[in-house]
């Protein structure tokens, strides 16, 4: 994969969904290898087992999906990039055998199309649009406008296709198995559509949405491979040799303070940098004696990815509105348009002076994006997520998250991030949420329909929440 672009680029065209049950098929067959082998740098794998509760639920629903009596949108929580695969584990293997066990009949395939972001064939390749489309996916492009052409295609395969509909509803991986991000309420309003679209052609079918939970842990805990990444991260940003007492303090108070000195540091020169290259106002802060200084460096993080789209929103004249999720996909929007001309016909008949001057827009659009992606890695940080459960999970995925900062400051690409241990995934099967019955509540007007949405935003929000918690 390329480090960063240096040319403008023809228009991202839509790749429509084109279901291949052969594809999957060989999919399906190697995907005990997939999970374990790491195949490509940027998906570290090493899943040996995967496990799923309720799964019974989900066998019941594609049954009935199948009868020709419900339509469901399948809402799974996205903390890490392998979790299309687990997914796929799920549905492909651990579904169908639950269904035996139960007398459950289902027909081949137990799978569903799904939504994946236009961008991850990006800095994946082609070759990820070719097998997505083949097993039924449905690329989207984030941001402020409507990507139409994938919402219809999505709001038809929901009323009309042979399989449910698979989304994420965080819109992006966030790294932290424990913390679900905010959701974009698409699902919500693509479910409403459902059911309205079911009315209209006067069709009996009840909808639901299903959350799904999936939490990863590593087999045994990677305390020295955690140690040895923070040595790295420590070497790698500069900082000097530690000056930590050891004396009377367990392993985890150790690594916790050598974490915080990092990121305390980290934090400190990226302030230091946009101050001065970007000549920003960012405060200096110095910690009262009363505060807590977990919660201000927190602070501090906040201030500065506020900074680093601040600066991104300047360069693209993008309006701040929204969170920062909301910003990051409308900043990625614009740098898309900035790289990808839909306003050029032909790029190769433009004269060597104008794309001269397309190619310098393309390569600054792509720098001023790595700010974007340095904010998005820590939209869900917290004061004390550590602190709450100090488990090498937590610890490793806290470290791991600076790991990226680092690799896209020193590379400007997707991190391959080093694997700690060999891990395992825990699915569960959240209970069905009702549209039609919500739908059916919010009928009169705009202002009720909108309520509706956004109430069911906020439940599966808090169902997913629940679905993660130890």
């Amino acid at each position: 994969m390329p480090k960063s672009i240096h040319s403008t680029q023809p228009p991202l065209k839509f790749i429509p969904p084109n279901f291949q049950p052969l594809v999957l098929k060989v999919m399906s067959f190697f995907l005990p290898f997939i999970l374990r082998v790491r195949t490509r740098p940027w998906l570290p794998a090493g899943i040996v087992n995967i496990e799923a509760e309720n799964a019974e639920v989900l066998a019941k629903l594609y049954h009935e999906f199948q009868e020709g009596k419900i339509r469901f949108l399948i809402a799974f929580r996205h903390p890490e990039v392998e979790d299309p695969l687990t997914m796929l584990y799920l549905l492909s293997r651990i579904v169908p055998k639950v269904a035996r066990e139960k007398g459950i009949d289902l027909k081949y395939p137990v799978h569903s199309h799904f939504m994946y972001e236009r961008g991850m064939t990006l800095w994946a390749g082609n070759w990820l649009g070719w097998l997505f489309s083949r097993c039924g996916g449905v690329p989207v492009r984030r941001g402020r406008k409507v990507d139409r052409n994938a919402i219809q295609m999505v709001r038809n395969l929901f009323v009309n296709a042979e399989m449910p509909i698979a989304i994420a509803p965080e819109g992006g991986t966030n790294g932290h198995s424990g913390i679900v991000s905010p959701l974009e309420p698409g699902v919500a309003q693509i479910s409403f559509w459902c059911v309205e679209d079911l009315q209209k052609a006067n069709r009996p079918e009840t909808v639901f949405i299903i959350p799904i939970g999936i939490k990863y842990s590593y087999v045994n805990p990677p305390w020295e491979k955690i140690e040895w990444l923070i040595s790295k991260l420590e070497a790698d940003s500069g900082l000097p040799v530690a000056e930590i007492s050891y004396t009377g303090k367990n392993r985890e108070e150790i690594l916790y303070q050598r974490l915080f000195r990092l990121a305390e540091y980290l934090i400190t020169e990226m302030e230091d940098f946009y101050r001065r290259f970007y000549h920003r106002d960012l405060p200096v802060i110095i910690c009262a004696e009363t505060a807590n200084p977990n919660q201000v460096l927190i602070n501090r993080l906040g201030n500065l990815m506020d900074t680093a789209l601040q600066v991104a929103e300047k360069y693209f004249n993008v309006t701040a509105q929204g969170n920062f999720i909301d910003r990051c996909r409308r900043l990625e929007e614009a740098g898309w348009n900035y790289i990808y001309r839909d306003d050029i016909e032909d790029i190769n008949s433009l004269p060597p002076f104008k794309r001269g001057l397309a190619d310098w827009v393309a390569q600054e659009a792509d720098l001023r994006m790595q700010h974007i992606r340095i904010a998005e890695s820590f939209v869900a940080v917290t004061a004390n997520y550590i602190q709450e459960k100090p488990t090498a999970d937590r610890f490793a995925e806290t470290t791991l998250l600076m790991f990226d900062m680092l690799s896209r400051i020193k590379d400007s690409t997707l991190p391959g991030r080093p694997r700690l241990g060999l891990k395992q995934a825990m699915i569960t099967v959240g209970e069905p949420i009702s549209v039609t019955e919500r739908w059916e509540k919010c009928q009169g007007n705009k202002q009720a329909a909108r309520k509706g949405v956004s109430d069911l935003t906020k439940d599966l929000f808090a169902a997913l929440q629940q679905l993660i918690k130890d």
